[in-house]
């Protein structure tokens, strides 16, 4: 299927390793141009490398998602360097589980100021991709975990709150032309990701996750990588406001 992203120019937050990269290479093998960024350089270095052997322009940045005005300034930079921005991915996230202040604040400040962050560094651009082209995107990488809770912690919030800052985006600025979505996944599984760690160290634990997938697996970065670039290409130019669940129906959660 041709989802309309030949020659769009994407900037993916996190997009070296899981999620992130397979969103990069996906956009990529659409036709897309792709800047990356995170804060380990080698790992900017090597995905902006594979990027470009897909035929297509990509850069990179060393940037901190948390501090707002280097991530202005790196947005800006690939806007001039690309000629514009069309569609935005916000999938940094601290991944802190606790309940105590400094997981609050950890989320907080890299998955929800993070976004923050990012929106406003790309809105002008992404107002006149809206202007020039009709559609522009801004999808959030959210989690089901925003949906239900075994006990307290700070995570689970931070992502609701992910999801609630959509909407209003949505609703806001739906007359520029600018469509605000989000992609929630349940338990996602790669090589060096969080589930991988605790296989590794939590045998036990993973055993339960895994037993409570009713798939009998967990979910790779590219499943999930297809719905977000789904959402955010012109085939999906009506749907704005939404959170995508792609979980393999490990909540029981109803999705009205």
């Amino acid at each position: 299927m041709d989802l309309g992203l030949k020659g769009k120019n994407a900037i993916v937050l996190g997009g070296t390793r899981g999620i992130g990269r397979a969103i990069a290479a996906t956009l990529a093998g659409e036709g897309s141009n792709v800047a990356v960024c995170a804060r380990n350089a080698e790992q900017v270095a090597a995905t902006v490398a594979e990027l470009k052997a897909s035929g297509i322009r990509a850069t990179g940045g060393t940037v901190d998602v948390t501090d707002g005005a280097a991530l202005k300034a790196w947005v800006e930079g690939t806007a001039k360097e690309f000629g514009g921005v069309d569609l935005v991915f916000a999938n940094a996230g601290a991944m802190a589980q606790g309940h105590d202040p400094a997981s609050w604040e950890q989320n907080f400040r890299l998955d929800v100021l993070g976004a923050v962050h990012a929106f406003d560094a790309a809105r002008p651009f992404l107002e006149a991709s809206g202007e020039k082209n009709g559609d522009a995107a801004f999808i959030i990488i959210s989690s089901i975990a925003a949906a239900q809770a075994d006990l307290a912690s700070s995570y689970g919030p931070i992502k609701a709150a992910l999801i609630h800052m959509a909407k209003g985006l949505a609703r806001q600025y739906a007359k520029k032309k600018i469509r605000v979505n989000v992609v929630s996944p349940g338990t996602v599984y790669f090589k060096g990701g969080v589930w991988n760690m605790i296989e590794q160290n939590m045998p036990e634990r993973y055993n339960d996750a895994m037993k409570r997938n009713p798939t009998g697996r967990m979910a790779t970065p590219q499943e999930i990588a297809n719905a977000a670039v789904f959402l955010a290409s012109p085939a999906s130019s009506f749907t704005t406001g939404a959170n995508l669940v792609v979980d393999g129906a490990i909540s029981n959660r109803v999705n009205f």
